[in-house]
Parts: structure tokens; C-alpha cells; sequence
């Protein structure tokens, strides 16, 4: 028989396409399903296995504290077993000594407490006359009286009429023996978990390297990927406990000594108290300030003690939440307030007290997890503290959902932060370019239409905010006009607002009609250059045909094509030929600085070289000073070079310093392209204001050049043009915290990008160049943008960000 399909609703069998098109739905509920029972089987085995995973999570939970201890100790030649015992003694002794302390304090509290039982009694009995004595709420509480009172005269009459006897059960007397016997019971297992937990300790700390090792064979896969996941997981909760103690001691040490001076007997038990209490997220701290507070009422016949109290409590909170938390915790966990707050209702349901104040740590580890996991990467949208949503999508949807002073409010914050070229480079043409790609496939009519309106109100509003120093000309340099669409236009209105804001004049010219007819074409004012921006990935056949028109129109004109979205493979001197253009950019900082010297070269000459630092007389003492350049340091230099261009995987690295007026090659990975070398063969003298590591010095920060070729200042430099170098990035060799001597470089003949933490591997790199010659260092955050690194186009280099 031939096999049937499942009929559906209405009895029609499904044809082979709709049976096809069903297959995925099927199989996503499916693996929904799938994901749902795998999450309460774990959830289940977390609730019932928690009287075994609860000693295990503490046990790894402090080892994590005292293995930097351990392995401190191992440096010092001491043995693992050796410095393992040693720990733990030192640990069990502290522990011991502290309770001894609080035993000690709370005996003499306790021999004192009878004689506070006046002072409590006096207090109550005044609190119980101010509740009495008439008030506005009389009435009520008499009412509230009289209900209860016939009440309860309602069940003595019931209780009488059936005439129920009651009976009481009074337990035995319990002999010594049996009353030992209970208390031993009662503490077995409180003890039984401390020596599973020692236990645990001891052989965590022991067999770190098997523990480890046995972690990174269960995660399996990526072994680069596991291992970043637990070297992250034990720094992060690490971090994370040493900062917690010390908010701890910041906090107890205060609470003590301001107890001491209010008199409040026991300040040292209530300080200690506080500091460990406070290991208890959110319900800890409310109970180490009752302690203290209710003492407080007791001694002190008056009230003073009592608001004194609550006055330090209350200050010594402020302080330490707004002030000292932040300051010692900034990033150290990387989970946002809301993942806090449901990990810790979430581990508290599951583990009680216990997982309340484990929720964190485990939460961090889960974090981990979901960072360098791909299967489990909803972890980390769902945990992290890190916006999921980039800065052009978050602006693209506001904008989609109306709400354009949001997405205005987001874009001053961000150009307020940098510059306005650097938004529309790095967040106004990438907000665009989402536009253009959803314009075909997912925007529907309502949101095509909400997206243009605000786009417009977006722009005009950041005109107005921003709008250069000198008026619009009426004969503008630059003519910018949109090539098709209207996000061609929308960016045309982005170049010709940045590049007013650089000094150069500019305005933007709609198309009249359509671009097949000569009426189409807007009047110039005598412009000197025609910008013409293109979304589309395929703009040829658009661009050659408007840069016809405008030739035989106005034969002098010069024209430059901004595609914004187009393949690398038209991005040719050939192409650009065919197409009758005399530039093409593809980034908006690219388009600023090739205008900037079309229309003015002598000028953007000097406004784009760079500036000499206001230190520079003692930076180049500095450089003298720290001996590089000198050859005794040659051959480690060399080495570090080599390392670095193995390490990125690139063709050459270089160590370059900038002297007076020059800057010199003193190291480098390997031979050096023939315009770089002079007739001995030697790295030769570039001078500084051609050099790329004058940037580098100029602003401090590292420089990363996506693609030579397409940064206007490098791209007409005749011994990098001649070099074939296409990749440049170099990390500054700083000396203290304002002294840059230089950069060490890695280049490449292919365009490419780094990320943030390649970025910051060749800071380190270059931190490790100045030890080696001595000089005391200081590591600058980076400030600014990542070059673009979608591959889609190629970039103007750019400031690396934090």
C-alpha cells in the first residue's frame, strides 16, 4: 500500500510542498520540547541531589579563594600537598580563633543581658501608653475591639453547648543521657557536611590539574573554547569573592568601631557578625542590623543610642552600595541586576539559605558557559550584563518602533563620546545599511514608512544640534546626492553634514525625477566635486549610467561614488575607469578625508597630519633614555616581533620609535619590503610625518587600519603604496602613563580586522617590550571605535574601543 500523510483540519491531504514546508516546524517543536525536558530533568536532579552537590559547590566555591595561596606557595618551592595542608590549617585556624573571639563576646553579652530587662521593660511599657492614648484612629481600633470581642464570646458559648473536653499531653521528663543523645543527633549533620566539605577541599586543591583537565574533557569540542571557559569562570569568582570579603571588611571594620563609640555592647561581635551576614546577599544585611539595632533599644533608657545606630547602619549602607561596591566590583561579574536578582530567587527555591548565597558563583559559572558554549549561548543573552543588541540595531529599532527621541537621545549620548563623523561612520551608514537589507525581505509598508520619517527627524535634529561654525555657502564645494533609493539620499545627507562639520563646504541635491531624464539632474552652483552614495549591493549599471549623464552635462566635474554596501570586487582601478568616476569610498571617515584633499589638498595635508604631542620634548628624552635606539636590545627586540607575527598570523611585525623627525625600525619578524629597506639593506628612516606610528604617538591609542589602500592618508604614501601593505595595526610603547616612544606593528599584504581582545593581546605585547628595556609602564584604556569588521566593505582605520 502506498504510504499516506496525516490529513489536516479539514480533511484535504497535504500536497508534497506544504508537507515539506511542515518538516521544520515539526522539528523545531521538537527540539523545543527536547530543551524543555533535558532542563527539568537537570532542575530535578539539582533539587534531589542537593544534599551531595551542596557540599561540592561550597568545596569548589573556596577553593577557588584559596588556590591562589596554595599556588602562591608553590612558587616558593613548597610542595602541593605540603602547601595544601598548610592553607587549610591556617583557614581552620582563623576560623577557630574567630569563633573563640564570638564566643567570648557573647558569653559577656549574655552575663549583661538581664540587667538591660528594666530598661526593655520601661520602653514597652511607654510604647504601650503612646498606643493607648486617644488618637485619630480610635474609633476604628474600638470597633476592630468590640468585633473581636463578640467574636470569641460566640465560640465560648458554642464550646460550652457541645460541651468538648479538652485534653492536654505533657511529654515525659528526658533523662541527661537522652537529652545528649538528641543534641548529638541534632548536630551529626551539620558536622557529617563540614567534613564532606573539608574533604572536598583538600582534594580540589590537591588535584587541581585533574580536576581541571577531567572539566575540560566532559565540556569536550573546542578545547581553545573550554579552556577560556574555565580560566574565565575561576578569575571571575575569584574576583568576585575577594572583592566580596573586601566590601565585607570596608563595611564590618566601620560598623565596629562606630558601635564602640555609640556604646553599644559587643561591637566587635556585631562588626564580625556583619561582615559575614553580608556574604548573604539582600537578606543578610537586614539581619546583622537588627542585632546591633535591638541592643541598642536595650541598653539605652533614651533613644539617642537607638537613632545613632540606625543613623550608621543606614550611612555605612550608602556608602558601601554607591560608593565602595562599585569601585571594587565595577565588571567583576559580568551578570546584569535582573539575572542577580532571579539567580538568587531561582537557587534559594532550589537550595535554600545555602543557595542564596551560592546563587553568584554558580550564576557566573553559567555565564561562562554560555560565552564560550555556542550551544549554550542563550545563557549568556539571557545572564549577561553586556547589551545584546549593538548600537546601529538598537537605534534601527527604535526607529521601526517610533520612538525617535529615544533613538536621538542614544546617538548625542554616543557622539558625545566622539565625534559626529565617527557616528555616522560607525552607527548611522551600519543603521542605514539594515534598512537596506530589510527593505525586501521582512519591513512591511508601515514600517518602511516609520523608519523614513524618523530617519529624517533623526538626522535633522542632530543638524541642529550640531551645525558647523560658518553658515552654508551658497556655492558649496561639494554637491552630495543619493544615487536610487532614498537611503541613498539619507547618506548623502550624513556625508554632506559631516564634511561641513570638518570644514569643507557641502550641501545635498535631490534627483528631480526620474535619473533616465536630463531634467533629473540637479543644478551644481559651481560645485567642484559630485559625492554619489549607493545601498545596493550591485550598483554598477546605476552609477555608470548617472555618472554619464552628469559628464555630458558638466565634462569638468568630478565625481566620487559612495558605495556603502557594495562587494570588494568592483573596488577596482579598472571598474572605477569603466564607471567614468574619479574616486570611490566605501567608509563615511573615507569619504571626509578624500574629499577634504580633492577640494582642498594643501590644506588637508595639514589638517590630517599628525599632531606632535605637547610632551614632545620630554618623550623624546624619554626615548633617548630608555636605550631603544640602541642595538643591545636587537635580538630580544627581533624575538618579540617574530612572536608577534605568529601569534596574529600575519606577514611582518615591526618595533618602530619616533624620534625628533624620523621614525626608526629597531626590530621586525623578518625581511622588510624593498621600499622599506635602503641600499645596504638597512630598515630605512621614514619621515615622521609619513611615518603610520606618528598617529600612533600623536593620539596615544592603538591604530588599527582595516585597509591601507582605502585610508586617503597612507593610501598615497609612495613607500607603503610601494610595499604592498594592506594591514596595519600598532599597539603604543608607552612609558608611564603619557610618554608614547613608539609602536610594535604587525602588517600584512590582506585587508583584515582585529577584535578587542586581539587588540588588547598586542597592548600586552607592547607592555612587554618596555620590561624588557626597564621602563615603568602604565596601560591606557583605548577610547574610540573598532574598525568595521563585517567584510562587506573595506574600512578607514580607526581608535580601538575599551
Amino acid at each position: 500500500m502506498p504510504r499516506t500523510r496525516s490529513l489536516p483540519p479539514h480533511g484535504r491531504s497535504l500536497s508534497p510542498p506544504e508537507y515539506l514546508a511542515a518538516q521544520p516546524r515539526v522539528s523545531g517543536l521538537i527540539k523545543v520540547s527536547a530543551t524543555l525536558v533535558s532542563a527539568a530533568v537537570i532542575i530535578a536532579g539539582l533539587y534531589f541531589g542537593q544534599d551531595l552537590l551542596i557540599p561540592f559547590a561550597i568545596a569548589i566555591l573556596i577553593s577557588f579563594a584559596l588556590n591562589p595561596a596554595v599556588a602562591w606557595l608553590g612558587r616558593l618551592g613548597m610542595p602541593r600537598v605540603g602547601s595544601v595542608l598548610i592553607v587549610l590549617a591556617l583557614m581552620l585556624g582563623l576560623m577557630g580563633g574567630l569563633l573563640f573571639v564570638l564566643a567570648t563576646q557573647v558569653r559577656a553579652l549574655s552575663a549583661e543581658l538581664p540587667t538591660y530587662q528594666t530598661t526593655i521593660r520601661e520602653k514597652i511599657a511607654d510604647l504601650r501608653s503612646s498606643m493607648t492614648s486617644p488618637g485619630m484612629l480610635d474609633g476604628a481600633l474600638q470597633t476592630v475591639d468590640i468585633v473581636q470581642r463578640e467574636v470569641e464570646a460566640a465560640e465560648a458559648q458554642a464550646e460550652a453547648r457541645e460541651d468538648i473536653q479538652r485534653v492536654e499531653m505533657v511529654p515525659a521528663p528526658q533523662s541527661p543521657f537522652d537529652m545528649a543523645m538528641t543534641w548529638l543527633g541534632r548536630s551529626a549533620d551539620p558536622l557529617a557536611t563540614a567534613g564532606i566539605i573539608l574533604i572536598f577541599i583538600f582534594l580540589a586543591l590537591l588535584d587541581r590539574s585533574d580536576l581541571r583537565d577531567r572539566f575540560l574533557r566532559m565540556l569536550g569540542g573546542n578545547l581553545h573554547r573550554s579552556t577560556d571557559a574555565i580560566e574565565e569562570a575561576g578569575a571571575r569568582i575569584s574576583r568576585y569573592l575577594l572583592m566580596q570579603l573586601l566590601v565585607n571588611v570596608t563595611y564590618g571594620v566601620p560598623m565596629a568601631l562606630g558601635l564602640w563609640v555609640i556604646g553599644v555592647p559587643g561591637a566587635l561581635l556585631w562588626g564580625v557578625v556583619a561582615t559575614v551576614l553580608r556574604f548573604v546577599p539582600y537578606v543578610g544585611p537586614v539581619i546583622s542590623a537588627l542585632f546591633p539595632l535591638t541592643l541598642a533599644f536595650a541598653v539605652d533608657p533614651g533613644w539617642n543610642m537607638v537613632l545613632w545606630t540606625a543613623a550608621l547602619i543606614v550611612g555605612l549602607e550608602l556608602v558601601s552600595n554607591n560608593v565602595v561596591e562599585p569601585l571594587l566590583y565595577g565588571s567583576s561579574t559580568g551578570l546584569s541586576v535582573m539575572s542577580l536578582i532571579a539567580a538568587a530567587m531561582f537557587w534559594t527555591a532550589l537550595w535554600g539559605p545555602v543557595g542564596l548565597i551560592l546563587s553568584t558563583p554558580l550564576t557566573v559559572c553559567l555565564l561562562v558557559l554560555g560565552r564560550n558554549l555556542p550551544q549554550l549561548q542563550f545563557l549568556e543573552i539571557l545572564l549577561g550584563a553586556t547589551p545584546v543588541l549593538d548600537l546601529p540595531t538598537r537605534i534601527y529599532q527604535r526607529l521601526i518602533a517610533d520612538d525617535v527621541d529615544e533613538a536621538v537621545e542614544i546617538a548625542e549620548a554616543e557622539i558625545e563620546e566622539g565625534s559626529v563623523t565617527d557616528f555616522y561612520n560607525d552607527v548611522g551608514i551600519p543603521v542605514l545599511r539594515l534598512a537596506s537589507e530589510d527593505y525586501l525581505h521582512s519591513a512591511t509598508a508601515e514600517h518602511r514608512l516609520r523608519f523614513a520619517n524618523g530617519m529624517d527627524d533623526m538626522l535633522e535634529e542632530l543638524q541642529e544640534h550640531y551645525a558647523p561654525r560658518e553658515l552654508a555657502p551658497d556655492k558649496p564645494a561639494v554637491i552630495c546626492i543619493g544615487g536610487k533609493w532614498e537611503i541613498d539620499a539619507m547618506a548623502s545627507v550624513m556625508l554632506a553634514h559631516a564634511l561641513s562639520l570638518e570644514g569643507v563646504s557641502a550641501a545635498t541635491r535631490p534627483l528631480k525625477a526620474r535619473s533616465s531624464e536630463p531634467a533629473a539632474l540637479p543644478e551644481l552652483d559651481g560645485a567642484k566635486v559630485i559625492c554619489l552614495s549607493f545601498f545596493s549591493a550591485s550598483p554598477v549599471m546605476s552609477a555608470r549610467v548617472l555618472c554619464r549623464r552628469l559628464h555630458r552635462r558638466w565634462p569638468g566635474v568630478r565625481i566620487v561614488l559612495a558605495f556603502w554596501n557594495a562587494p570588494a570586487d568592483i573596488l577596482t582601478d579598472e571598474m572605477l575607469e569603466q564607471l567614468g568616476a574619479d574616486e570611490v569610498v566605501t567608509s563615511m571617515e573615507e569619504a571626509v578625508l578624500r574629499l577634504q584633499r580633492m577640494v582642498s589638498p594643501g590644506d588637508a595635508r595639514v589638517i590630517q597630519r599628525p599632531e606632535r604631542p605637547e610632551n614632545e620634548q620630554e618623550r623624546v628624552k624619554a626615548l633617548h633614555q630608555s636605550g631603544l635606539l640602541e642595538d643591545r636590545y636587537r635580538e630580544q627586540l627581533d624575538a618579540i616581533a617574530k612572536r608577534a607575527a605568529d601569534v596574529f598570523d600575519v606577514g611582518l611585525a615591526i618595533v618602530t620609535v619616533v624620534a625628533e623627525d624620523e621614525e626608526r625600525i629597531i626590530a621586525q619578524s623578518g625581511p622588510l619590503p624593498r621600499s622599506l629597506v635602503d641600499e645596504s639593506n638597512r630598515p630605512r628612516m621614514l619621515p615622521r610625518d609619513d611615518a603610520i606610528c606618528s598617529y600612533v604617538v600623536a593620539d596615544g591609542q592603538t591604530l588599527s587600519i582595516a585597509d591601507l589602500e582605502r585610508d586617503p592618508r597612507f593610501a598615497d604614501n609612495p613607500a607603503i603604496e610601494a610595499s604592498g601593505l594592506r594591514f596595519y595595526t600598532g599597539a603604543p610603547l608607552r612609558v608611564g602613563k603619557d610618554l608614547v616612544l613608539g609602536a610594535i606593528c604587525i602588517l600584512d599584504t590582506k585587508p583584515r580586522a582585529l577584535d578587542a581582545d586581539e587588540i588588547e593581546l598586542l597592548e600586552t605585547m607592547a607592555a612587554d617590550v618596555m620590561e624588557l628595556v626597564g621602563a615603568p609602564t602604565q596601560k591606557e584604556p583605548a577610547r574610540g571605535k573598532d574598525a568595521d569588521s563585517d567584510g562587506a566593505t573595506a574600512t578607514v582605520g580607526q581608535k580601538v574601543p575599551d
